[in-house]
């Protein structure tokens, strides 16, 4: 129990058998309104349309910044792999800081960070000024992700989570899909640092909500930060997504590559010993011993090398195998997000009848077999095809990462959620880096030469690609058979012969 000197009383609060150890800071010290409970995945949804917007929409304009600030465009690598080794360090204490300072209090301040991020990145003149505010950007950004997280476990009864999850994914698809178009549109016709300032009013509108409507969860116990295992983590963690973030570039050689796999995998296994060794560590990794939480992790992390790469090759073969433009190519890619909203409703149905292992198995081989369809593409497929196959991709897509994202919490409690959300963000991260770098690697190998390939060849070399990461998707089917046809149950409200 708190010290009687806290101003916030604590109190025990059952959530959907949830039982979370939380003071939560409401005025009169009861629970969200019915109005701030429907209001709060709106909230949240600010925060991740933020972030996934401005993930995909700088890729589009780095011609044209880099001769802005008059660099090779080569150079414009630092600016995006800031962003991401930022997210790399400072997901990892946003769950400490959601217990100590309270998630209205952090959420809101991340906000507030990444819209001051934008702005200076809008109006920087040279490229180590926007490389800063990039970092900033991503301090803020890292924040996001699994503080909206934990205030919707907290918020949500177990079976309220999917449909709760559901409506926060769907910004988070729509994103990076609006982004190219976005990009394409604003390079067309307005200055580059536009590009930066489009989050600025959508942030704003994201502080307003928080003030008003989002509950400021706060751990009742508070802890010591793990120091040590911080740097251990975040030095290996921020490492291995700078290895993922330049893989396949020539400015390093083989050997060398290697050489910082082999100390960023030594730094976090030091980590893994430390956390043996102190009481209250940065991450509990004690709770991947939970089934339902450790498939949802490593299932995230392996799905992803497979299909995570598609955002990075379908507009490769649109635009130079096709000869589409980028807004034609953002265009056909933009089905995809309409699939997930027309999701919305559509998935705890299909949970609480079938459950999570039978979905996720079934939804990971049909989102590798996609591939292969993806595969088919040719200057001879019209383009309403085209557009159907990335409707029906996105529906796919959109019940698998929601499924994920949902078993994650099925089986942790109160104390376990702050690290469960944490551990959760930082490997997403990861695989999307890791996505990224599967589709280099595949494209690499079939198409040696960019630069000089026909748009024959192309096309012929992101085939091979696609069918390549749609096999590892398939495969990656072997990590959700680990499930019990029981578990998630307390979220799905499946009923199997076993909880009957």
């Amino acid at each position: 129990m708190r010290s009687a000197s806290w101003t916030l009383r604590s109190r025990k609060r059952e959530t959907g058998g949830l039982r979370a150890h939380v003071a939560v800071e409401t005025g009169d010290d009861a629970a969200p309104s019915a109005a701030a409970k429907r209001l709060l995945p709106w909230v949240v949804a600010v925060g991740f349309f933020m972030e996934s917007l401005d993930t995909t929409i700088l890729n589009t304009a780095v011609p044209t910044i880099a001769h802005a600030l008059r660099v090779p465009p080569l150079s414009m690598k630092a600016v995006l792999a800031s962003y991401t080794l930022s997210l790399a360090v400072f997901i990892p204490i946003s769950g400490w800081m959601a217990n100590r300072f309270g998630t209205r209090r952090v959420f809101g301040s991340a906000i507030a960070i990444f819209i001051l991020g934008s702005f200076l990145c809008g109006i920087s003149t040279d490229i180590h000024w926007l490389v800063a505010s990039r970092i900033l950007q991503g301090c803020g950004g890292a924040m996001m992700l699994p503080v909206g997280r934990l205030t919707m476990v907290r918020t949500f009864a177990k079976s309220e989570l999917i449909r709760a999850m559901s409506f926060v994914a769907i910004p988070g698809l729509i994103g990076p899909m609006l982004g190219p178009l976005m990009g394409g549109l604003i390079i067309g016709y307005f200055h580059w640092s536009v590009i930066f300032f489009v989050n600025i009013p959508i942030g704003l509108l994201g502080l307003y909500l928080v003030h008003r409507h989002l509950p400021n969860y706060r751990a009742a116990r508070n802890y010591p930060l793990d120091i040590v295992g911080l740097v251990l983590f975040g030095s290996g963690i921020s490492l291995l997504s700078y290895v993922l973030e330049i893989f396949g570039e020539h400015t390093l050689s083989a050997r060398e590559i290697v050489g910082l796999l082999v100390i960023s995998f030594a730094l976090l296994g030091a980590y893994g010993l430390h956390t043996l060794r102190t009481s209250h560590p940065l991450l509990r990794l004690g709770i991947l011993r939970i089934r339902s939480f450790r498939v949802a992790v490593t299932g995230n992390l392996f799905t992803r090398i497979g299909i995570g790469g598609l955002p990075f090759l379908l507009p490769l073969l649109y635009q130079v195998g096709l000869g589409y433009s980028a807004i034609q190519s953002g265009l056909m890619i933009m089905p995809q997000a309409l699939a997930a909203m027309s999701l919305k409703l559509t998935l705890p149905r299909i949970l609480k009848k079938f459950g999570y292992r039978q979905v996720l198995i079934s939804n990971t081989v049909m989102l590798g077999l996609m591939l292969f369809v993806f595969s088919t593409i040719d200057a001879g497929t019209p383009g309403w095809l085209i557009a159907l196959q990335a409707f029906i991709y996105g529906f796919f897509t959109s019940t698998q990462y929601t499924s994920m994202n949902t078993l994650a919490y099925a089986d942790v409690n109160g104390e376990q959620a702050s690290s469960a959300s944490t551990i959760a963000s930082t490997v997403q991260q990861l695989a999307v880096s890791f996505g990224v770098a599967a589709a280099s690697l595949a494209a690499a190998l079939f198409i040696p030469d960019h630069s000089r390939a026909s748009g024959a060849e192309m096309i012929h070399g992101i085939h091979l690609a696609l069918r390549v990461l749609g096999a590892l998707t398939v495969l990656s089917t072997v990590v959700f058979r680990e499930l019990k046809p029981s578990d998630g149950d307390a979220v799905s409200s499946h009923k199997t012969l076993d909880s009957v």
